[in-house]
């Protein structure tokens, strides 16, 4: 396994590639790794000649009252861990050498990006997908693997892609959960024990309104009432928002119909914010999903 840390070398690396018709699959991830990056890790590489993990803390996706300087770090288990999984290279890039001093271009979206996350986070969207086509350029991958647990991300980094003609196919991974159902994320280990246990509150809220869908409620308003009462246990967590969308167009809706819905979570904890989502279908199709 090879670390590179210098942009133009990496780029250089990945020209070599594409000239011996290598495939190339990429996963991005802002380090601290656990299973879930490890799933995505896997799929790639089932994909891919070479695989390119990117260990990069993107500054510009946080505010300035966010968690940055908090966001765990453990760079060299995350380094064991990319050779036990066959990482052919791990690009590990400094900020100054990703981000010019006087860096004034950005990726803005104008749609997908206004509600949900986008709504707390208002420059987050613009950062994640700023640095994403930067490692896209940089990288030069064939394919590209992000999880699902950052449901609105991924559909955004989908519509930069298709927009702006990249030609990399954008594959996504399923949610990978703790034993108790929490997704797995970085950000778990800044939660306290009590906020910990507290967690479960996202999993079971979906879960709650999942079997009613399957139960045939059809009503947002409804259901979002079916999430009071485990919020009202979890004194430690504070609702960002619980919100109902179209699960292509992110546009919020009224009721569950014909069109999947996207139920998408987010709790702030006093150590971390939380997200979790869960994609809902009327009727024989949710019962399905929920077996």
């Amino acid at each position: 396994m090879e670390v590179i840390r210098d942009p133009q070398q990496m780029q250089k690396r990945a020209m070599g590639w594409r000239r011996q018709g290598v495939v190339v699959g990429l996963v991005p991830t802002m380090g601290f790794l656990h299973d879930g990056h490890l799933s995505l890790v896997r799929i790639a590489k089932a994909k891919s000649d070479v695989v390119v993990l990117s260990l990069f803390v993107n500054p510009t996706q946080f505010g300035p009252n966010e968690d940055l300087d908090r966001y765990p770090s453990n760079i060299q288990r995350d380094l064991e861990l990319c050779e036990q999984e066959g990482v052919s290279v791990v690009f590990m890039p400094d900020a100054d050498a990703v981000y010019a001093a006087d860096a004034s271009v950005f990726v803005q979206e104008e749609q997908l990006s206004q509600g949900l996350c986008g709504l707390s986070r208002p420059i987050h969207f613009r950062g994640v997908l700023t640095v994403v086509a930067k490692l896209f350029n940089l990288v030069l991958p064939d394919l590209s693997v992000f999880g699902e647990k950052d449901a609105q991300q991924i559909r955004l980094i989908r519509r930069m892609v298709r927009d702006l003609n990249f030609p990399i196919k954008i594959i996504s991974g399923p949610i990978v959960r703790e034993a108790d159902g929490v997704a797995m994320s970085s950000r778990n280990s800044n939660l306290d024990a009590a906020s910990r246990e507290q967690a479960v509150v996202l999993r079971k809220s979906l879960l709650d309104i999942q079997q009613a869908v399957s139960s045939g409620e059809c009503s947002v308003a409804a259901l979002r009432k079916r999430a009071d009462g485990h919020l009202a246990d979890t004194p430690l967590g504070a609702l960002d928002y619980l919100e109902f969308v179209d699960n292509e167009t992110l546009e919020s809706v009224a009721e569950i119909g014909e069109r999947a819905v996207l139920l998408a979570m987010a709790v702030q904890f006093p150590g971390a914010r939380l997200i979790d989502n869960i994609v809902l279908e009327r009727g024989a199709q949710a019962a399905l999903q929920a077996k």
